[in-house]
């Protein structure tokens, strides 16, 4: 017979009777070598065909304690209380990414071992993100971990895999660049860990979202008139999401976490789809409609860029770069364009019935000229009553 790659259970078959044949050849004969290399392809079929598989990670914990003469209590380090480690042992509880992450660096065990996946490695999205310093216990409060019942403390302990929760799939390990390549616009002094752990869970709710690919083509002047003309009915603010959505932008509303003065953001998924994202800080409709147009601003001006994943804005902050100024310049000829509100002269008699009158015109709420007027005169005062004070959460689940 005249060695070959086995490649079939034929094949195999084939080298075995032939080494029947010639097991006893001396070394160094011709019979030798072909028993020699037979012997090493039939040891390569079966490596593949025939795998040995990783053994069970209790019956790995259990040998280890076994080579090192511990006792059940010694586990409470790597598993935690006594009750877990009787749990584990008994098979009624699985093991947490903390513990393996601990078994695997205490007691040496492997991670592909304890994760039940061939060359598996404990490489930490926690650790990427710092997430040990995030707001947990605002964000256990929120219920922003799917499932979890338990303690701020436990959630602490079980960060991993809260994490994973948070983050399905690679979601985590995608998101990390972007935190490299972002623009805050605020005058305060910003948290860090609770903007990014804000940014986790509003692009966790858009990555559960199925939309159409994006083009920024289709963000037409026909369409913008059609988004800002929402604004006319009682629904609007949630007719203007589920607009923006069907050509593929996530609009995900999400209340801003203690610490970073947020109105909106736009953000770029891993995907590179677009995302909204609103916080509803000021339950009004003049700010809702403003906020919308300037983070559509972002998206259609800025978002292509690909140094530019994420900006988070504080509108209360008038301070601003260039790239904030043309937002703020498309979110106001969006609303109303340049030459109409000049010829309008509003500003110069902002009465309430002709603000009411103008806004009835264009077809749109008395609240964005209302706020507008606001905005140029520096006086929030004004026309409270048209504004759309807490007409905007009442639409969305915040």
């Amino acid at each position: 017979m005249k060695p070959k790659v086995i490649k079939n259970q034929s094949d195999y078959e084939a080298a075995l009777a032939r080494i029947d044949e010639i097991f006893d050849a001396a070394p160094g004969t011709a019979e030798g070598d072909e028993l020699e290399l037979l012997s090493l392809l039939v040891e390569r079929y079966e490596a593949a065909a025939f795998p040995i598989g990783l053994p069970d990670p209790l019956t790995a914990i259990r040998f280890r304690m076994e080579q090192q003469g511990l006792k059940p209590k010694d586990l409470a380090p790597y598993l935690g209380s006594a009750s877990k480690v009787s749990e584990v042992l008994s098979g009624r509880r699985g093991l947490s990414l903390t513990m393996i992450r601990k078994l695997a660096t205490g007691l040496g065990i492997p991670a592909e071992v304890l994760l039940r996946e061939p060359g598996a490695t404990l490489d930490s999205v926690c650790v990427e993100l710092g997430a040990d310093k995030f707001p947990i216990a605002e964000m256990v409060k929120r219920g922003w971990f799917p499932g979890f019942q338990g303690t701020v403390g436990e959630a602490r302990e079980n960060l991993e895999d809260l994490m994973c929760r948070l983050l399905p799939g690679t979601g985590g390990n995608a998101l990390i660049p972007a935190f490299n390549r972002q623009y805050v616009r605020s005058k305060k002094k910003v948290d860090p860990h609770a903007l990014r752990a804000w940014h986790l869970r509003v692009a966790s709710l858009a990555l559960r979202e199925e939309l159409p690919p994006f083009e920024a083509a289709r963000v037409t002047d026909s369409l913008l008139r059609d988004l800002v003309q929402l604004s006319y009915l009682d629904a609007g603010p949630r007719l203007a999401r589920e607009l923006l959505q069907k050509i593929g932008i996530h609009v995900v509303v999400e209340r801003h976490l203690p610490g970073t003065y947020l109105d909106g953001a736009a953000l770029r998924l891993p995907s590179g789809a677009p995302l909204i994202a609103l916080t509803l800080r000021h339950d009004r409709l003049d700010n809702f409609w403003f906020t919308l147009a300037h983070e559509l601003g972002h998206v259609v001006k800025h978002l292509c860029r690909d140094d530019i994943l994420a900006f988070y804005d504080d509108l209360d902050n008038e301070d601003a770069d260039a790239m904030e100024r043309e937002a703020d310049a498309f979110a106001r000829d969006t609303l109303v364009s340049q030459d109409t509100w000049k010829k309008a002269g509003l500003r110069q008699r902002p009465t309430r019935e002709a603000v009411r009158q103008f806004a009835e015109q264009l077809r749109v709420d008395p609240a964005i000229p209302a706020g507008r007027i606001r905005y140029e005169k520096h006086n929030y005062t004004l026309f409270s009553d048209l504004v759309g004070y807490k007409k905007v959460r009442c639409h969305f689940d915040v």
